[in-house]
Order: C-alpha cells, then structure tokens, then sequence
C-alpha cells in the first residue's frame, strides 16, 4: 500500500477546486438516537460513491466531529440510495429537498463494506422521523464554497 496523502501529512490544504453536486434519494427512514455510539471517523476526508450505492445518514450536534476523532452522540436519519457518481467531502452542505440540514462531518466504515456510515454535524440531533423525512425524498450534498 501507498502512503495516505491525509493521515501523512502531505496535504496543506484540500487539493478540491471543485466537484458536482451529489444526490440521493431516501429508502428507509431511522428512528434511534444515543449517546454512546462510538462511531470511529476515518482521517479521510473524502469519499467516492457510486450511483445505485445504499449509506446510512448519521446525525449529530457534536461540535468536534470530524475525521479522526470519536462520536458518541448521534441520531439515525435515514439510508439513501446514491443518483450520481461522485465525491462526498467533508464540510459539504447536506440538503434535504433544498433545506440544509446541516454539514457532512466525516465517515465511518464499522457497516463496510455493506454501506458507509456519512455523518453530518448539524445545529441539534434529530432522528429521521423528527426531522419529517419522507420516503423519496432527495438529499443533496454541495460542495461549501470558500
């Protein structure tokens, strides 16, 4: 194996200028929260997804989410059917049918290679049924500019 451009240090800065927006559609929607989950983020902080691809969308208000640290108090949104092929990036806006909900805050990998848990860092924890997520419905993942 290579060397991890991410966990060596080689990169200054994101090496992204640009990438398309990624979609999905919602299949099933979550109803679980806790405290304790131990979610592990990897140092990546990026993934590439492939139209047709089934991932869990995990929620949490955890201030320090990101890659490489532990997150313990989440909230399960839904698992999404990816549209298009590209890059999900942390920091990307997530919106659900063009309402942000919140920001893509890193990935977890303990379901793999079966789905990819995508975290995202909104203002407060919510399960899919309390944020009112409907079966079909899209999500988008933007890039943020700046």
């Amino acid at each position: 194996m290579g060397i991890d451009p991410y966990k060596s240090g080689m990169l200054q800065k994101s090496p992204y200028a640009g990438k398309i927006a990624v979609t999905g559609k919602i299949v099933a929607i979550l109803d679980f929260a806790t405290d304790r989950r131990g979610l592990h983020l990897i140092s990546q902080p990026s993934r590439a997804v492939k139209a047709g691809e089934v991932h869990e969308l995990v929620m949490t208000d955890e201030a320090e989410a990101g890659p490489d640290k532990e997150v313990n108090d989440v909230a399960y949104l839904a698992f999404i059917e990816i549209r298009n092929a590209g890059v999900l990036l942390k920091g990307d806006t997530v919106e659900k049918n063009g309402q942000v909900i919140g920001e893509l805050a890193g990935f977890d990998e303990t379901h793999m290679p079966n789905h990819q848990n995508i975290v995202i860092r909104g203002p407060a924890k919510a399960t899919g049924v309390q944020l009112g997520l409907q079966l079909g419905d899209e999500i988008i993942f933007r890039m943020t500019k700046g």
